[in-house]
């Protein structure tokens, strides 16, 4: 183990997969430590060196025996990343509060049922995994995240989403794949910085009018809902390059999605489109990729 510390830089350690439960005391030594992962070994508790390190801005505790975050974790102040997954978490700490710096929580493949209302309090978090919980409803304060970029929630039992994600103006990225959704709110039109929607094995039949209003959408999944039709409205998505309707109920389209003008892949494969309309050919011609 001392073999290894010496050949790390003092500023970034990586134990991660090394079978420990422990880690040796001159750890604490390296004050000026910035990034540690001990990700992946047999730690069921945070060893207390972690305490020690002043200059902490990265820990990794993800894949170990941990089944619970201490109250301490809040005395962190420095942190920027911390990840926390596959650990069997059934709660986050109400300290997380605390971690005001923070920009990246992985907190997924847990059994998380509920997020913190002090979640609201990460006023500078910018990505946020939360996916493969037990989350039934994402709660009011964490759309008071204001530069929140990237939310990943897909695999949780959430079957509605509040009109609130619409205060989520910052965001580039969304995936709520799998989460039972069968309507989207109307509110998804504020969301006018997302560049990609994941909505994939849901339980979605319609679209409110207001996704027209993405106009900086590059790409939309939405696969494997039981969609009947696509509004009119989608020809406000001026910038989508991938539309992906797969394996839903759709007998008819909008040829709104012929003025599409930079769609370069439009997926309706496992539809019940009898007749498929003939402004498809348009789109071929124009080099959009076309599959039926």
């Amino acid at each position: 183990m001392s073999d290894a510390l010496d050949q790390q830089q003092p500023r970034w350690l990586d134990l991660s997969g090394s079978g420990l439960d422990t880690v040796p005391a001159e750890l604490a030594h390296l004050s000026s430590l910035e990034h540690l992962s001990l990700r992946a070994n047999r730690f069921e508790a945070i060893p207390d060196v972690v305490w020690r390190l002043p200059s902490l801005r990265s820990l990794s505790l993800g894949e170990n025996p941990l089944t619970e975050l201490p109250e301490r974790i809040g005395e962190l102040g420095g942190l920027r990343e911390l990840y926390v997954h596959e650990l069997g978490l059934e709660r986050l700490p109400e300290s997380i509060r605390r971690l005001a710096n923070l920009r990246v929580l992985d907190a997924g493949h847990n059994r998380l049922a509920a997020l913190p209302e002090s979640i609201g309090n990460l006023k500078r978090l910018d990505v946020l995994y939360v996916h493969d919980n037990r989350l039934e409803e994402l709660p009011e304060a964490l759309f008071e995240l204001g530069e929140l970029t990237y939310l990943n929630a897909s695999d949780n039992p959430l079957a509605s989403v509040p009109d609130g994600i619409g205060r989520l103006t910052s965001l580039i990225e969304l995936r709520l794949l799998s989460t039972e959704l069968t309507e989207l709110p109307t509110a998804i039109g504020s969301l006018t910085s997302l560049r990609e929607l994941h909505l994939r094995g849901n339980r979605l039949t319609t679209l409110p009018d207001t996704i027209g209003e993405l106009g900086n959408q590059r790409l939309i999944d939405l696969r494997e809902n039981e969609l009947t039709g696509v509004p009119e409205a989608v020809a406000g998505l001026t910038e989508l390059r991938l539309l992906d309707l797969r394996a839903n109920g759709l007998t008819a389209l909008p040829e709104a999605i012929a003025g599409l003008p930079r769609l370069e892949k439009l997926d309706l494969r496992w539809n019940k489109l009898v007749d498929p309309p003939a402004w498809l050919d348009s789109l071929r011609e124009r080099g959009c990729v076309v599959l039926l």
